[in-house]
């Protein structure tokens, strides 16, 4: 597989495409405007504990007080797992030795009722948290909709080949190391290098390198810590304590590999940016940064330009015939499969079977593609068999296993519908580049222009029954005036035969397709006396 990076810089955007054999992968953006805060690292101070909700909500500063759900505490005294078992690049639960320091709290007096939370490996938990208490947490989703960032005291720092946990004195390394001799070597250099009562979880990136290179990778990420205690020492109350690396820098950190063909960025400057951060990183990998010269636009040479546009469209084509259709809720995905005129098999099973095939790798490709996160339910086209099912229960499995996000997916129900669960770290694709129509307020539908003419000619009525006034001056939405315009036989005669009342339409971009206003010739507005 033929794996590229491509950087697109704009004055008003930044778009990276991940692209294999050609073909859209993933796609990240960012708006020099727009804040990110997934990675930041916060002084916090708890304002509320809802035992209820097993949370604590944390003002950190921003607009909307921080989640912090008791599982995200690491003075949850679950034991910490062997390192052998740690997953690929993420930190591990921390100890209760190390919760002091995380909370930068004591213990709490044994006269203080702390909140409990109970877990299914060590039963009910007495978690260290109290109201005004003082804790350094790091951000873990992004706020959407009207839910605010969510927060862990299980804080890292994350370098190219490491990652650095303060408050966690395990050493863990990625699973996909697989050496049982490189396994040991790299947890002797961390050994060698890190704090007594630190951790870190060492990637994947740092197999195979040499001890001077993870060693510089610890230190950059130690230097970076001594900076935020010292910040902390000085804090009296909720404020920023470290800012995680644009996207761009992200990307390059995490996903610029040795199987990473090239890296063509189309900007001199953030060329210049990534060239600087590749040869103190990665020097290895140095010559596969390109500076892309060519007038063309970048996405159209690598022809993933149209890609990139499907990815804002409800419905997406399968080569069979068939599509799908995805709906977004505020509390879920909904997505819809269509065999359309995909009918080239010989019974409604094969049909059936080819097109939600084809549809599972597309939905797939869609929820990387569109950064989709939380529940996502598929409604297949119903199949007879249990053996189609459970095949393509497999295939979905097997499509979902490239993504970087955790996703879970569950058996096919009697009615054709699979449920799956992805990861939510940050807003959906739809979410970060487009708003609520200002007409429908979201909801795909506005009503109709028969439904307003109907409550304007029940105005009128009431109006006519109580004034002797003749004229009157109607302002609506251009859409609902353009409909009464092409229907002037059906309304305006009839208000003038039935009512005696001479109407005259008037536009207003400002007004909702449902709202209308009334004015007398002199410009008074008496919509609300005849209502």
């Amino acid at each position: 597989m033929v794996r590229r990076i491509l950087v697109n810089v704009t004055p008003t955007y930044l778009r990276i495409a991940i692209t294999e054999d050609g073909r859209l992968a993933e796609l990240f953006t960012e708006e020099p405007d727009r804040e990110h805060h997934v990675g930041n690292i916060y002084f916090g101070r708890v304002n509320k504990i809802l035992q209820g909700m097993n949370a604590a909500f944390v003002d950190i500063g921003l607009e909307q007080d921080a989640f912090l759900h008791f599982s995200d505490v690491d003075s949850s005294m679950e034991e910490i797992a062997d390192d052998d078992d740690d997953d690929d690049d993420r930190p591990t639960v921390a100890s209760a030795q190390s919760s002091d320091v995380a909370l930068r709290t004591a213990k709490a007096a044994p006269s203080k009722k702390l909140p409990t939370f109970r877990t299914k490996r060590s039963g009910n938990v007495t978690i260290n948290l109290q109201q005004k208490q003082n804790v350094i947490v790091q951000v873990t989703r992004e706020a959407y909709h009207q839910k605010g960032v969510r927060v862990t005291t299980k804080v890292g720092l994350t370098g190219r080949n490491v990652v650095l946990l303060p408050f966690d004195d395990a050493i863990g390394v990625s699973r996909k190391v697989s050496s049982h001799r490189e396994r040991k070597r790299l947890r002797s250099i961390a050994r060698s290098v890190i704090p007594e009562h630190m951790g870190c979880i060492i990637r994947t990136a740092a197999a195979g390198l040499d001890e001077e290179d993870i060693r510089r990778d610890f230190e950059t990420l130690l230097a970076d810590w001594r900076d935020i205690e010292a910040e902390v020492r000085e804090a009296k109350g909720p404020m920023l304590l470290h800012e995680e690396a644009s996207v761009t820098h992200s990307v390059i950190r995490d996903l610029f590999k040795d199987d990473v063909q090239q890296v063509i960025v189309d900007h001199p400057k953030v060329y210049r940016e990534i060239r600087s951060y590749v040869e103190r990183t990665a020097p290895h990998l140095r010559g596969k940064v390109e500076l892309f010269a060519d007038t063309k636009p970048l996405f159209e040479i690598y022809g993933i330009e149209k890609e990139v546009h499907a990815t804002h469209q409800r419905t997406v084509r399968l080569k069979s015939g068939g599509s799908i259709v995805l709906d977004h809720t505020e509390a879920m995905v909904v997505v819809d499969v269509n065999s359309g005129r995909a009918s080239h098999e010989r019974t409604q099973e094969d049909n059936a079977v080819k097109t939600n095939f084809e549809a599972a790798r597309e939905v797939a490709k869609q929820l990387r593609l569109r950064d989709i996160g939380g529940m996502i339910i598929v409604d297949f086209i119903d199949m007879q068999h249990e053996e189609n099912r459970r095949k393509l229960l497999n295939e979905m499995r097997n499509e979902l296993a490239r993504d970087r996000a955790k996703t879970i997916t569950y058996p096919i129900t009697q009615l054709g519908i699979m449920q799956i669960t992805r990861q939510r770290i940050r807003q959906s694709m739809a979410e970060r580049t487009s708003e609520n129509c200002p007409l429908c307020f979201g909801t795909g539908k506005v009503q109709s222009p028969q439904t307003t003419l109907t409550s304007i000619d029940r105005w009128l009525r009431t109006y006519r029954a109580r004034t002797w006034s003749l004229r009157v001056t109607v302002t609506a939405h251009p859409y609902v005036v353009h409909y009464m315009q092409r229907h002037r036989g059906a309304a305006f005669w009839k208000w003038l035969r039935q009512y005696f009342m001479w109407v005259t339409y008037k536009e207003d971009d400002n007004m909702e397709a449902g709202e209308f206003q009334c004015h007398t010739p002199g410009g008074k507005d008496i919509t609300s006396q005849y209502q």
